[in-house]
């Protein structure tokens, strides 16, 4: 049998299912049996009854999440390596401080965040709800972590105060975006559709057409009656593109914007993570029971 043969064999076996996040390697995308973006998974996972091991192909953050909403199931994450910058940038002391200051105001976390975060959070949000989320809020001042470019969005959008917790936190990959990119690309294929993550610049997002999540990125391209699409997100998400539109053609905004963490998982990973049972995610029960409250109030949101 060659790999791919053996990880099937093993996952029936397990009575494992394996989730694979859109930025994800090709050839894992290619053996996953659900691909999407974090809370997506989360949710299949959930709905999953039969499933009693959850391979979590991603970071750190998304299979912790998967584990906070799954505690009757085992969640591994292939590779330990696997962190989100982002994610690192935020920590619970720092939230702390934000609410002594500013008593008042919900705390709105994006699930690119630790458990022990989101804890600490009112609700949860996606970059795919975001916007409705905040619009949920009677208040009419937010704190919102750890993404600084998603928060300038989001008050774009509804109008709040939002306040940035941390004031610096990003993504390193979507910081590598720049509109000059868009406009070579434009100049190649005058009539490719512009697709921005909410994850780049003010600069990056007023050069789009439209703007979503990866989520809303396939669905939108999907739908489209364009051919040509510039992408301006982390290249992984092209392969699905391609993949669910044959017909068209899509082009990264930046060839260099790549996850190193994303891409650290392999099938060979996912092999000996499935075999061995190996990085085991785990949440305490008293952190993982008020995450999961803060997720849930967000499942709530009609997005």
């Amino acid at each position: 049998m060659d790999l791919k043969q053996k990880i099937q064999q093993l996952k029936k076996e397990k009575k494992a299912i394996i989730l694979a996040h859109n930025y994800q390697r090709p050839e894992v995308q290619d053996i996953a049996d659900y691909t999407g973006d974090s809370i997506e998974l989360s949710l299949k996972a959930m709905n999953e009854k039969d499933a009693e091991l959850i391979v979590f192909s991603a970071v750190d953050f998304m299979a912790e999440s998967a584990a906070i909403l799954n505690p009757n199931k085992k969640v591994l994450l292939p590779s330990l390596g696997a962190r989100c910058p982002m994610a690192q940038m935020l920590t619970v002391d720092e939230i702390k401080r934000a609410k002594a200051k500013h008593p008042d105001a919900p705390v709105v976390l994006y699930v690119n965040t630790l458990g022990s975060c989101k804890a600490e959070a009112d609700i949860c949000c996606t970059s795919a709800n975001a916007v409705e989320v905040v619009q949920s809020l009677k208040a009419d001042t937010v704190l919102f972590g750890p993404d600084m470019n998603l928060a300038d969005y989001v008050a774009e959008k509804t109008g709040k105060t939002i306040i940035p917790i941390p004031s610096h936190g990003f993504c390193p990959t979507h910081l590598l975006f720049q509109p000059e990119d868009v406009q070579v690309q434009k100049i190649a294929h005058p009539k490719a559709v512009v697709l921005v993550h909410p994850e780049c610049t003010k600069e990056m997002r007023a050069v789009a057409d439209f703007i979503g999540s990866t989520s809303k990125i396939c669905k939108f391209a999907k739908a489209s009656t364009a051919k040509e699409f510039i992408v301006g997100t982390e290249e992984g998400i092209l392969h699905r593109l391609r993949k669910e539109n044959p017909t068209k053609k899509f082009y990264p905004a930046y060839e260099g914007a790549i996850c190193p963490n994303m891409k650290l998982t392999t099938l060979d990973r996912i092999y000996v993570s499935l075999k061995e049972e190996k990085h085991l995610v785990t949440v305490p029960e008293a952190v993982a029971k008020k995450a999961r409250a803060s997720l849930e109030r967000m499942f709530e949101v009609k997005s």
